[in-house]
C-alpha cells in the first residue's frame, strides 16, 4: 500500500487532489491511503517517517511549504516530496530539499498523473519490497526486485532469482495478487513475469534473465501493454 500525504490550506485544493488520487488509484489498480493536513505545523505535530510521499503546497500562511520541507527533512531523509504550487520560480527552491518534482496551480489530472508516476517510480527505487517464503527449512525473507520469474509446477511455485530458486506451496493465481503492485504480468498460464528482468521479446518468446519464456495467445495483448506501460514510465 502507498501512504500519501496531501498538505494545503484550501479545502479546494485538498479535494480536488484526493479526488484525483482516487482516479490515479483506481487506474493503476494500486492501493492507496491518504492523510490530508491544513497546514505545515499540522504535519509536523508528531511527524514520523510513515509516508511514501507527500504533496505540499508552497505558499500557506501559517508555515509555508518550504520551512515545513527543511523541517520534514531533519526527520526523513526518504519521503518524496512533491510541492503544489501557484508560481513555478518558487518550486526550483525545492531542489534544496531534495524535491522530485511539483505540479502547477490550477491542477489537471493529466499532469498531477504524470508527476505521481515519477513518485511512485522513485518510491519503488528506494524501497524495494519483500515477500516471506515458507520454505521447509525455515522462514525465507526474500526481495521482490531480486525476482526473475515465478513459475508454477504442480501446485508449486518456483521463484527464480537473482540468488537461485526457491520452492513452495502456492497457487500462481496467489503469487499474481501478492506481486500485482510491483510490475508481475502473466505471460501464459505457467509463468509469472517481473518486467524489470525483461531484456528482448522474439514472436512469442519472452527473454527473461537469459530464461526463454513462451508468451501464450490469449496472454500475449495484455503482457505487450503491460511492458510497454512500463517502459513508458519514466526512470
Amino acid at each position: 500500500m502507498l501512504k500519501i500525504a496531501v498538505v494545503d490550506d484550501e479545502k479546494v485544493y485538498i479535494d480536488q487532489i484526493q479526488e484525483y488520487i482516487r482516479q490515479y488509484s483506481a487506474e493503476k489498480k494500486r492501493e492507496i491511503q491518504t492523510e490530508t493536513f491544513c497546514d505545515g505545523s499540522a504535519l509536523l505535530e508528531n511527524y514520523s517517517p510513515r509516508f511514501d510521499i507527500i504533496l505540499l503546497d508552497i505558499e500557506m500562511g501559517k508555515l509555508n511549504g518550504m520551512e515545513t520541507a527543511r523541517e520534514i527533512r531533519k526527520k526523513d531523509q526518504d519521503v518524496v516530496l512533491v510541492f503544489i504550487t501557484n508560481m513555478a520560480q518558487y518550486a526550483i527552491n525545492g531542489y534544496d530539499v531534495g524535491a522530485l518534482d511539483y505540479v502547477l496551480k490550477p491542477i489537471n489530472y493529466y499532469t498531477f498523473s504524470v508527476r505521481l508516476d515519477r513518485a511512485v517510480s522513485r518510491v519503488k527505487k528506494r524501497q524495494p519490497e519483500e515477500i516471506l517464503l515458507n520454505l521447509p527449512d525455515g522462514i525465507k525473507r526474500l526481495k521482490v526486485d531480486r525476482i526473475h520469474y515465478v513459475e508454477v509446477q504442480n501446485r508449486m511455485l518456483h521463484y527464480h532469482t537473482e540468488d537461485g530458486i526457491f520452492v513452495v506451496r502456492g497457487t500462481l493465481q496467489g503469487a499474481e495478487e501478492t506481486l500485482k503492485e510491483s510490475h508481475f504480468v502473466r505471460c501464459n498460464h505457467w509463468y509469472l513475469v517481473n518486467l524489470q528482468y525483461v531484456s528482448e521479446i522474439r514472436k512469442n518468446i519472452v527473454i527473461v534473465a537469459g530464461d526463454e519464456l513462451e508468451i501464450s495467445r490469449r496472454n500475449k495483448t495484455a503482457f505487450l501493454s503491460e511492458l510497454t506501460d512500463y517502459m513508458g514510465m519514466g526512470t
